[in-house]
């Protein structure tokens, strides 16, 4: 844009939600003005790093608390977010919002209840909205996840109007939660957890005999467990995960990056 502006254009097409849209800006030596808004030229920008204006200047979508979490971008347009650098949806191969419609086409949302357990930027109930789910209840218990998803034009908006009977938005730890849940009350869950040194919790016995509480006979998950067929530290993460869900009521498979489970119905 500042090329085009040096060079005497006086318009400009671009994209200013990462990918979604693309708008035409009027160009000035200072700056541009966009939706009749007139913004000025960024200091130097990083790399890997996604900016928004805080009414004064482009500052980057970024915090630290105790960790540092970021908005990442990726070639794709929806970007990814990295906790201390470890980044927390895949987007090497394609789009992460698109890796998240393909994990939940698994469980076929149609129709649908479904837990979300680990919300994160949303995508997973995007996916399950957009593929005719009747109802999501999303938790999300990082209050600076939810801070980015405020920010991403990819993530869903619990106040749209038109989410406001389909996409339940808790700020809250499924592992607390999930034990006031009825049984029998959802027809799939989808669940993204952090790794296992993060968040074992996520992954224990204990936690795999409440999902199964809480999903109906023959009700289907979808378990992200990361690279298929990977092996970390001597473990195979993917078959540990299908030993315990087979222990909680589970019919259990390998599938994309994860482990697809089917709820068996009792005898």
């Amino acid at each position: 844009m500042q090329d085009a502006a040096r060079n005497g254009a006086s318009t400009w097409t671009a994209s200013f939600d990462l990918g979604r849209s693309e708008e035409c800006v009027r160009l000035a030596t200072t700056g541009w003005c966009w939706r009749g808004a007139d913004y000025p030229w960024p200091a130097a920008l990083r790399e890997r790093t996604i900016y928004a204006f805080d009414g004064e200047e482009f500052v980057a979508i970024q915090r630290y608390d105790r960790s540092l979490i970021k908005l990442v971008p990726t070639p794709w347009g929806a970007p990814t977010f990295e906790i201390d650098g470890i980044k927390m949806l895949p987007s090497a191969e394609l789009s992460p919002y698109a890796d998240a419609q393909r994990k939940a086409a698994l469980v076929a949302p149609r129709g649908k209840v479904i837990l979300d357990t680990c919300g994160g930027l949303g995508y997973f109930a995007c996916a399950a909205i957009e593929a005719g789910a009747t109802r999501i209840v999303s938790f999300e218990k990082n209050a600076d996840v939810l801070w980015l998803r405020t920010l991403n034009p990819w993530s869903p908006d619990p106040c749209d109007a038109a989410l406001a009977d389909r996409l339940q938005l808790v700020h809250g730890d499924v592992t607390a939660h999930i034990g006031d849940l009825p049984a029998a009350s959802f027809d799939a869950v989808l669940h993204d957890p952090p790794r296992f040194g993060i968040a074992g919790e996520l992954y224990a016995q204990a936690f795999y005999d409440a999902l199964a509480r809480v999903l109906r006979p023959r009700g289907r998950l979808f378990h992200y467990t990361g690279a298929p067929n990977s092996r970390r530290g001597g473990r195979d993460l993917p078959g540990e995960v299908a030993r315990r869900l087979t222990r909680a009521g589970f019919a259990c498979e390998r599938a994309l990056d994860g482990v697809l489970a089917t709820r068996r119905a009792p005898r």
